[in-house]
């Protein structure tokens, strides 16, 4: 069975990236604009795992993990975080809303699916 991923960007080129590159390694991937429409996607697609940027107009990626965590059914779906920001401080943040990991970017192909692939609860 394929593992099923929402990532949510704003970047309409992240996006397209991350959905080769998840596709290329036989993953079924969703995509969302940001937070808000991350959350609209959420009910219709039941991901195995999330990957959200944080800095994204709108809702970004710390308002979209609260809003999932908030809600008693996905509080177990893994989120990692995809951002260009590194700093421990929003590392921490992230964590202590419920994001399971945290991955820089640009990012390497064989390093997300590895990461995908040990959080996916399958």
């Amino acid at each position: 069975m394929s593992i099923s991923i929402l990532a949510i960007d704003d970047s309409r080129t992240m996006r397209d990236l991350l959905r080769l590159t998840l596709e290329d390694a036989g993953f079924f991937v969703t995509t969302a604009e940001d937070g808000a429409d991350g959350v609209r996607k959420l009910a219709d697609t039941n991901p195995d795992v999330i990957i959200t940027d944080i800095n994204m107009p709108g809702m970004d990626g710390f308002g979209f993990i609260e809003t999932v965590r908030s809600t008693g059914q996905n509080t177990s779906i893994p989120i990692l975080v995809l951002s260009t920001e590194n700093s421990p401080e929003l590392k921490d943040r992230a964590r202590s809303v419920g994001a399971t990991g945290w991955i820089v970017k640009p990012f390497n192909d064989s390093r997300l699916v590895s990461a995908i692939r040990r959080v996916a609860r399958l």
